[in-house]
């Protein structure tokens, strides 16, 4: 267990202005003690990991937006620092994805090269909790560092994606359906990005949650306001903090509860140095993230049971649905959970649920917001007698 305080700051921001923004980046890094206490001398070759789940628009909150992304780069530029940038996005081509979130642009216009992100390779990590081995991007070895800039989301599988999550693009997006496949449930899945942040160590986390999501998240959940930027180089107390803000305990989130427990970081708010502006100011009570209990998984009849009657699956509306095929692309079981029914493609695709893991992948990259997680009628009882 780390026993060591660990400092998170948060610093106001209301808009993506260019000025705004940069100011609040500025005043961040120099809250947490600047870049000399975060970076040594020899490492110089920084990558820049944004959340680049897919190709919309900074307005929808899915991906980090642009202006966080410039503001940082330019400060690590002034201190002389060789950046790269890139992600693996769950659906299209790479550098098509980064031009449609707008950060391409600006990253050709300060002269950043895109990693290499399509390609792996094979690194050992026996020291690994649930994960002994990782296939990771080229880009990972290429760097010096890495500067994680996640954004503040909602996750049907773990409840919320931060910090701790976004290292989860340095596998390649075909890659990525295995472990899901392997680790269907919160628990496991928690447990395996806990072990990939151990052995990537990023240097630097800065959160974009000046607007955020809530709801259907990653990739189809509501912006909402939260105003601020967040700014540590400890994952765990990252995300633990921004649990504070979405109004649920920080241990409720699996990768907090294990990070901790593992030594990634503090999760508990005592060993948490929170400066800058007040927390309390921005905590949004009403922010609808899943705050449930979670199903691990198993193969007994109880676990079957509980599943069927308490955990929400996902479902396709036939009114948004567009019959891309990209949700059966990307269903990692085999046979698929989810397919045309008699070949016919004229109306949505159907789930197995019998097949279904319940992973979400095909919510995670429907590109239209069709997919939802729907809540069984005994779950909502459930909640309702015992609430969380």
């Amino acid at each position: 267990m780390n026993n060591n305080h660990s400092i998170v700051a948060i610093v106001k921001c209301q808009t993506y202005t260019r000025e705004n923004v940069q100011k609040a980046v500025r005043t961040g890094l120099e809250l947490i003690g600047g870049l000399s206490t975060v970076f040594s001398n020899n490492e110089q070759q920084l990558l820049l990991k944004p959340n680049a789940l897919s190709a919309k628009t900074p307005d929808k909150c899915v991906t980090t937006h642009p202006e966080v992304f410039r503001a940082v780069a330019q400060v690590l530029q002034e201190s002389s620092f060789k950046l790269s940038y890139g992600d693996s996005s769950a659906v299209g081509k790479i550098s098509s994805v980064f031009a449609k979130i707008g950060i391409k642009p600006v990253a050709d216009a300060l002269s950043i090269p895109l990693a290499d992100f399509e390609n792996e390779r094979i690194v050992s990590f026996p020291e690994g909790h649930r994960i002994k081995q990782f296939k990771l991007v080229n880009a990972v070895s290429d760097c010096d560092a890495i500067v994680s800039l996640p954004k503040l989301k909602t996750h049907n599988l773990t409840r919320m994606t931060g910090a701790v999550k976004n290292q989860f693009g340095c596998i390649l997006g075909f890659s990525k359906p295995e472990f899901h496949v392997k680790l269907p449930d919160a628990q496991h899945f928690s447990e395996m990005l806990v072990d990939l942040n151990h052995l990537l160590k990023p240097k630097l986390f800065v959160m974009d949650a000046i607007q955020s999501m809530e709801g259907n998240g990653p990739g189809s959940g509501d912006p909402v306001d939260t105003g601020l930027l967040l700014f540590s180089t400890d994952p765990v107390a990252m995300d633990s903090v921004a649990c504070l803000i979405m109004n649920i305990q920080p241990d409720r989130v699996l990768t907090n509860k294990i990070g901790a427990e593992t030594g990634l970081g503090n999760c508990d708010i005592n060993r948490i140095r929170i400066v800058g502006d007040d927390w309390h100011q921005f905590v949004r009570k009403d922010f609808n993230i899943f705050r449930g209990p979670q199903i691990e998984n198993g193969s007994s009849w109880k676990y079957r049971l509980a599943r069927k009657l308490l955990t929400s699956k996902p479902v396709i509306d036939p009114k948004l649905c567009r019959k891309c095929n990209v949700c059966i692309e990307q269903c990692p079981v085999v046979p698929k959970a989810l397919f045309w029914k008699n070949e016919n493609r004229s109306c949505p695709p159907v789930y197995d649920y019998q097949k279904c893991i319940r992973c979400y992948c095909c919510q995670e990259v429907c590109p239209h917001g069709a997919i939802s997680a729907r809540m069984p009628l005994f779950r909502k009882i459930f909640d309702s007698v015992y609430p969380f």
